[in-house]
C-alpha cells in the first residue's frame, strides 16, 4: 500500500501531504524531527531467529525488486542534503550478506555533512569484514546476541553459529569500532538465564549490553504480550546480581534507558533496557526507515508505505522523491499502539522492514 501525498496547486505555496512545509529537518505533523535514517540493504539473513523468522520457506524478495548500490546512495545522499538526515543505520535482514556493503560505507561517508554510520548484524560473517568496513567508515556498531551457552544459542537462532558470532565481536574490538553493542532479546524459558552472564562477558570488553523486549514482528504472527519478557521483569532478573541505577544525563531520542551496573562499590558500565512495547518512546522518536524494496516507513509498525523505488526508476528527479518522502513522514502516527486492545501487527517481518 502506497502513500500519495497531496499534489499542490503550482501557484500555491509548496505544501505536502495535508500541510507539511518544506523545511530542512524531516518532520511530521507532532513535530517530531527525524534525523536518523535506517536502511534495510537485504531483507536475506543466515540465522533463523525464532522471534523473528520461521524455520525454513521464506519468501525473500527477488533481486530486481531490491535497492542497487546506486540507489541506495542516492536516496541517503537525498536524506543528509536535504532531509538533515544526521545518522544512518544499514540494518537487514543481514546487511553483511550484501556484497557492496564496504564500498556502500566508504561512499556514505563521503556524503557533505557526514553522517554518523551504524550497522546492525548477527555477526555471523563479521570477522571477515569489520576491519574494512572500519577504514571505510563505521562508526557505531550493534551485535545481536541472545546467549553464550552454544546449546541455547542454537535453540534461538536455529543455527550452531554462536562461535563465529563471538569472533566477529572479538575483530570489532581488534578493528577499534568506536562504539560496540551487543543486543539481547529474552525469551520465557529458553534464554532469561543468560541475561547476567552477557552483562559480565559485555562490561568485562567495554560493550554495552542492550536487552530489547520482544516484538510483534516475527514472520509467523506469533507473539504474544503475555509470554514476552517485559523490561522490568529484565531489570529484577539483573538486580539479582547487580545494583542498577538509571544514568542521570537526558535520554533524548535514544531508545535504550539506560542504567549504570555497580558490584558491590565497584562500578562496571551501563546496560541499556528498550522498553518498545511496556514503555514506548513514540514521542521523542527520531526515525525514518527505508526498506530494502525503496519504501520509506514512518514508523516501524506502519501499515502504510509509500514507494520512492518504483519513481526513482521511472525518472523522478530530487524535487518529486523528497516531496514523497516528505510527505510520509508528515503522517507518520503519534503511537504504535501495540500495548492496546485491537494493535494489529504489520504484515511485513522485522527481517522486510529493517531493524
Amino acid at each position: 500500500m502506497s502513500a500519495v501525498p497531496v499534489t499542490p496547486s503550482p501557484a500555491a505555496p509548496l505544501r505536502i501531504a495535508d500541510g507539511a512545509p518544506v523545511e530542512r529537518p524531516l518532520a511530521d505533523r507532532l513535530g517530531r524531527r527525524a534525523a536518523d535514517l535506517r536502511v534495510s540493504l537485504t531483507d536475506r539473513c543466515g540465522l533463523r531467529c525464532t522471534y523473528c523468522l520461521p524455520a525454513d520457506g521464506v519468501p525473500w524478495l527477488p533481486r530486481r525488486q531490491v535497492m542497487t548500490d546506486d540507489e541506495v546512495i542516492r536516496l541517503v545522499r537525498l536524506s543528509v542534503m536535504r532531509l538533515g538526515v544526521r545518522k544512518v543505520r544499514l540494518t537487514g535482514g543481514e546487511p553483511l550478506l550484501r556484497p557492496g556493503l564496504v564500498d556502500l560505507v566508504a561512499r556514505i561517508a563521503r556524503l557533505r555533512p557526514r553522517p554518523m554510520i551504524a550497522m546492525t548484524t548477527n555477526g555471523v560473517s563479521l570477522a571477515e569484514r569489520v576491519a574494512d568496513l572500519r577504514r571505510a567508515g563505521l562508526d557505531r556498531l550493534n551485535v545481536s546476541l541472545d546467549a553464550l551457552d552454544p546449546d541455547v544459542a542454537r535453540a534461538v537462532s536455529r543455527r550452531p553459529l554462536l562461535p563465529r558470532t563471538l569472533a566477529g565481536v572479538a575483530a570489532a574490538r581488534a578493528a577499534g569500532v568506536p562504539e560496540l553493542r551487543v543486543n539481547t532479546v529474552l525469551m520465557r524459558g529458553v534464554n532469561t538465564d543468560q541475561a547476567v552472564p552477557i552483562v559480565r562477558w559485555a562490561l568485562d570488553r567495554g560493550i554495552t549490553p542492550r536487552f530489547i523486549e520482544q516484538m510483534p514482528l516475527d514472520a509467523g504472527h506469533g507473539w504474544r504480550r503475555d509470554a514476552m519478557v517485559t523490561a522490568a521483569e529484565t531489570l529484577a532478573l539483573l538486580g539479582e546480581a547487580f545494583t542498577l541505577r538509571p544514568v542521570d544525563r537526558p535520554r533524548g531520542s535514544d531508545p535504550a534507558a539506560s542504567h549504570v551496573v555497580f558490584e558491590g562499590d565497584r562500578r562496571l558500565g551501563e546496560v541499556g533496557i528498550i522498553a518498545s512495547v511496556t514503555a514506548p518512546f513514540c514521542a521523542a522518536c527520531s526515525r525514518t526507515r527505508l526498506t530494502a524494496d525503496g519504501r520509506v516507513r514512518a514508523c516501524l509498525f506502519s501499515h502504510v508505505e509509500t514507494d520512492l523505488l518504483g519513481p526513482l526508476r521511472d525518472g523522478a528527479d530530487d524535487d518529486e522523491l523528497e516531496r514523497l518522502w516528505r510527505g510520509a513522514q508528515w503522517a507518520k502516527p503519534a503511537a504504535h499502539g501495540i500495548d492496546r486492545a485491537g494493535f494489529v501487527p504489520p504484515r511485513r517481518p522485522m527481517s522486510a522492514i529493517g531493524g
